[in-house]
């Protein structure tokens, strides 16, 4: 841990809104970044007691939906006590007073993050299977959760969320592209021309995959946390089930820097994850092609994202450069989904 040379965090300033909300310190706090995050500013903050994480956008480089704390705050304090495991939520702050950004404090979960393919090489093949079962019915079980029952009727706007996705990322790669790509001009074309109805409306994670949970240390089929919240919303469950699908693209190695985990040809493939999971609800995988493709088309938004960010120097750590390397490959599987269901 340290108190000094963080970028985006202010430790005297924290544990000073600490006491003005009530939470209790047992002595000066203390933080590192936590590494892995291309998109929120992630760091543990401690008092030598207590831990908690402590999520900020990043200092430059704002892509506006992509970095809501106040959002996945929301959605985290609403699942307390739901059948999805999330961590505790402490404080929210939702202006710039403090920290120079809004920044959400959650309590520190004791969990293994599964990010590298030598993490997952830890685990033996029935480990990775119960791993991925458990997976699967922990996103099922979050599609499941009535978002009215737990207060979320208003957090988004169901109605046209299907076309709003496909102009979202449409906006945001304007706002973020460093170069002009007909390919992804063409799938954006397609897309806004074969959107269907949603198929039922649902609290959706919007980034969900190995690494965006904490599984047990002592049990890879136990999920003890869903983390990285900022993409989530109301929606459609089945374009989360494609997210989660599409990064089993070996695209996501050139995203994260590294051999991810999830890209790993000892996981299933990622048709037998939506099989698996169609079995599991009694879903059907209808206009699966579209969903695959807007997937695709948001996973190379994000990466050309994350390069914007670094040229705009707001990324802390390293291989964030190479991240737009993978849009053209993403794109073409995009297209290759979309063409494949005419």
């Amino acid at each position: 841990m340290t108190a000094t040379g963080l970028d985006g965090l202010d430790l005297v300033a924290l544990q000073r809104f600490f006491g003005e909300q009530g939470v209790a310190t047992a002595g000066e706090l203390r933080a590192r970044l936590i590494s892995g995050g291309k998109s929120n500013l992630t760091f543990e903050v401690s008092d030598g007691v207590s831990r908690w994480v402590l999520r900020r956008p990043p200092t430059a480089g704002l892509t506006p939906s992509a970095h809501d704390v106040a959002r996945e705050y929301r959605v985290c304090a609403a699942l307390q006590g739901a059948a999805v495991p999330v961590a505790p939520t402490v404080v929210l702050c939702e202006d710039d007073s403090v920290l120079g950004a809004p920044f959400a404090v959650t309590g520190f979960v004791d969990g293994r993050v599964i990010r590298t393919v030598d993490e997952l090489g830890t685990l033996t093949d029935s480990e990775i299977d119960s791993c991925v079962r458990e997976l699967v019915r922990v996103l099922a079980a979050l599609h499941a959760v009535d978002h009215r029952a737990v207060g979320l009727e208003s957090f988004g706007r169901p109605e046209g969320y299907l076309s709003r996705q496909v102009a979202l990322w449409a906006r945001q790669w304007e706002r973020v592209k460093t170069r002009e790509l007909p390919d992804l001009e063409r799938l954006h074309a397609l897309l806004q021309d074969a959107v269907p109805a949603t198929s039922r409306t649902a609290i959706v994670h919007g980034d969900y995959r190995i690494d965006n949970t904490l599984v047990a240390a002592d049990d890879p089929g136990r999920v003890v946390a869903v983390v990285d919240w900022e993409l989530s919303t109301l929606g459609d469950p089945l374009a989360d089930l494609a997210q989660m699908c599409v990064y089993r693209h070996p695209a996501l190695d050139v995203i994260l820097g590294e051999p991810a985990a999830w890209t790993s040809p000892r996981l299933p493939s990622a048709d037998a994850i939506a099989q698996m999971y169609s079995e599991a609800t009694g879903t059907p995988l209808d206009h699966w092609g579209f969903y695959l493709g807007l997937a695709n088309f948001k996973l190379a938004v994000i990466a050309e994202g994350i390069t914007h960010r670094h040229l705009a120097g707001a990324t802390t750590g390293e291989g964030f450069a190479h991240a737009c390397e993978a849009v053209p490959p993403l794109v073409a599987a995009g297209l290759a989904a979309m063409e494949g269901q005419r």
